[in-house]
């Protein structure tokens, strides 16, 4: 006999809520059927990131640094930073080298007396923010280049003291607030891959809660040296409208996925029994557990003590 020869099964939207009604005794009928089985897909790929590190959804991501500026925008995807390092002479072929950077703790980060220190950053603390824009009344008060670092509003009132805003299709940047002359001060132009332009008087502003990394000390490179360099955790690709599309998962945790999807979808139909609800939960944790313990780094662990004197 002849085997198929050929590795690519997958499953589409349409085969996966079909695939977990058939487990819930149930057939889908009907397009709210599809839409509220891609709500509860969309659910379970944020229970997914809480339940722990998910490997295919881990990048590398690199951050030029500029002198003075303490604060830096993460993808509006991110989710958390797992590694991180300090890259000098980035892009040079013998000279680049890679220096760890540790994590601290809010607090920490609070009790430091001179934030804006210049140096070689050493301490970061990841704010973890929702990524949401919200809509404002403040407006520019005064046009503005692609250059300048101050910038003039209709009102600094109800923004907090760092951050960032949108104007038009550019992210912003600022450190500092001047209520008395309603001015943004210490401002970083095209942040997050957008780009500086000019922008008109009256132009509406969009306060963006970014997730961000905040450096100690404060980047002092001369040329942009320094290079911010991190694996992170994005958020899993939306379950696309169309039903043709494939799931943002390896093809080897579809099991869990359309076993999640079925006890997702069993607890909003009134006419699955509570016993095959509890049977499809029992199946749902027992192939969690089996693509946890498969979705995870396989490298060897080595721990090697310490020596410590002291002297008296």
């Amino acid at each position: 006999m002849s085997t198929s020869g050929s590795t690519t099964f997958n499953l589409d939207l349409n085969n996966i809520v079909e695939e977990a009604f058939e487990r819930c005794g149930l057939e889908s009928r009907t397009g709210y059927d599809l839409r509220t089985a891609r709500r509860s897909m969309n659910l379970m790929a944020i229970e997914w990131a809480n339940r722990g590190i998910n490997l295919w959804t881990v990048d590398q991501q690199t951050i030029v640094m500029n002198t003075g500026q303490p604060i830096y925008p993460l993808p509006v995807d991110t989710i958390d930073i797992l590694d991180a390092v300090i890259r000098t002479q980035a892009g040079s072929t013998y000279n680049q080298t890679d220096i760890n950077i540790s994590r601290i703790a809010e607090p920490t980060y609070m009790s430091i007396p001179n934030k804006l220190t210049y140096g070689r950053p050493i301490q970061m603390y990841v704010n973890r923010q929702t990524g949401l824009s919200n809509s404002t009344t403040i407006t520019l008060n005064g046009g503005i280049t692609a250059s300048d670092t101050t910038i003039t509003l209709s009102t600094t009132s109800g923004l907090a003291s760092t951050g960032f805003i949108k104007i038009g299709s550019e992210t912003i940047s600022y450190t500092n607030v001047d209520p008395t002359n309603n001015q943004l001060t210490n401002c970083w132009r095209g942040q997050n891959g957008t780009t500086a332009a000019a922008h008109l008087t009256g132009a509406a502003i969009t306060v963006q809660n970014l997730p961000c990394v905040n450096l100690w000390p404060t980047p002092n490179p001369p040329g942009n040296q320094y290079t911010f360099v991190y694996y992170r955790l994005r958020r899993m690709q939306d379950a696309g409208e169309g039903g043709t599309y494939e799931q943002d998962i390896p093809f080897r945790l579809l099991p869990c996925f359309v076993a999640g999807l079925a006890y997702h979808m069993a607890m909003k139909k009134p006419d699955v029994p509570p016993d095959r609800i509890m049977m499809l939960q029992a199946d749902y944790e027992k192939q969690w557990d089996l693509a946890a313990s498969e979705d995870r780094d396989k490298a060897s662990v080595r721990f090697v003590p310490r020596n410590m004197f002291y002297y008296r």
